[in-house]
C-alpha cells in the first residue's frame, strides 16, 4: 500500500512539475550560445525563415518583359544592405536573412530565389557556418549545400554569383566575439573552394571577390570597413557596390543564348 502510494505522488508530481529547459550544448562562447537559445522557436518551428518573405513574395509581380531581375540572397551582410541606395532604379531585390546558415538558405531557395523568376541570383553565405549559428558544420557540408544551391538555381535557368565570405578582424572590443567564431583559415578554405567552383565550365557560376578588395595585410577585414568586424559599413557597401554591379553584368553576359 505504501508503495502504491510512493508511485502514485511520483506521477502526480511529474503531471505537474514544470518542463526542464531545453539543454543546449555549449559552443564556448557565450553570445553564441545566447544566441542559440534565443532561436529555438525559429529552429522548431520555421527553421528556413520562410514566414520572413511569404507576404513579400506573394505581393512581387513577375518580372517585366526585358527586365534583368537579380535576387540578392544572404544572411545579415545582404539583410542589412539598403539596395536602393546603392543600386538606384535597378531591378534588385533582397532577400537577405540576419544569422543565417547555407542549411536554412536551401530550405528557403525555391520561395526566396526561385518563384521569384530572377535571372540572376548573388549569394553571399557561409560566415554564420563557420561560426556555428546552427550548430557545428565541417567545410565539406557547407561545400555540398554551396554546390546544392548552384544546382538549383542550374535547373531553373538562374545564373549564380557566388560571394567570396568576407574577412573578419579583431580591432574593436564589439568585434572580438565575432572574430573569435570565425577561423580566417577556415574563410580562406572556403574561398578558395569557391573560386575553384566557379572556374568550373559546367559550373556556370560567376565568382565574386569581395575579399581581395577588404583584406588588410594582416590577413584581417580593414578596420575602416566593419566597426563590428564582421557587418560592412557604409564604406564597406561601397566597395562592394561597384563590384557586385561588374559582376552582375559579366553574368547577364554569360546567360544571353
Amino acid at each position: 500500500m505504501v508503495l502504491l502510494l510512493f508511485l502514485a505522488v511520483s506521477v502526480l508530481a511529474q503531471q505537474t512539475a514544470p518542463p526542464a529547459a531545453p539543454f543546449i550544448p555549449s559552443t564556448g562562447f557565450p553570445g553564441l550560445d545566447q544566441y542559440r537559445a534565443s532561436r529555438i522557436a525559429v529552429f522548431t518551428d520555421d527553421f528556413g525563415e520562410l514566414a520572413r518573405y511569404r507576404d513579400a513574395n506573394a505581393a512581387l509581380k513577375p518580372p517585366a518583359a526585358g527586365e534583368n531581375r537579380v535576387v540578392f540572397f544572404g544572411d545579415s551582410i545582404t539583410d542589412i544592405w539598403h539596395l536602393d541606395e546603392y543600386f538606384p532604379g535597378k531591378p534588385y531585390i533582397n532577400r537577405g536573412i540576419s544569422g543565417q546558415t547555407t542549411p536554412q538558405m536551401l530550405v528557403r531557395f525555391r520561395q526566396d530565389v526561385i518563384n521569384l523568376q530572377p535571372k540572376v541570383v548573388i549569394i553571399l553565405a557561409g560566415t554564420n557556418d563557420i561560426a556555428g549559428n546552427t550548430g557545428p558544420m565541417r567545410l565539406e557540408d557547407i561545400e555540398a549545400d554551396y554546390a546544392s544551391l548552384a544546382d538549383l538555381a542550374r535547373a531553373n535557368k538562374i545564373t549564380v554569383i557566388y560571394s567570396s565570405v568576407l574577412p573578419v578582424h579583431n580591432y574593436t572590443e564589439k568585434s572580438k566575439d565575432f572574430f573569435a567564431q570565425r577561423s580566417p583559415e577556415k574563410i580562406l578554405e572556403l574561398n578558395k573552394w569557391l573560386k575553384s567552383y566557379c572556374a568550373a565550365v559546367s559550373s556556370g557560376c560567376v565568382y565574386l571577390d569581395y575579399f581581395s578588395l577588404m583584406v588588410d595585410d594582416k590577413g584581417l577585414m580593414k578596420k575602416d570597413l566593419a566597426d563590428d568586424g564582421l557587418h560592412p559599413n557604409a564604406a564597406g557597401y561601397k566597395i562592394m557596390a561597384p563590384m557586385a554591379e561588374a559582376a552582375i553584368e559579366k553574368a547577364l553576359a554569360n546567360a544571353k543564348p
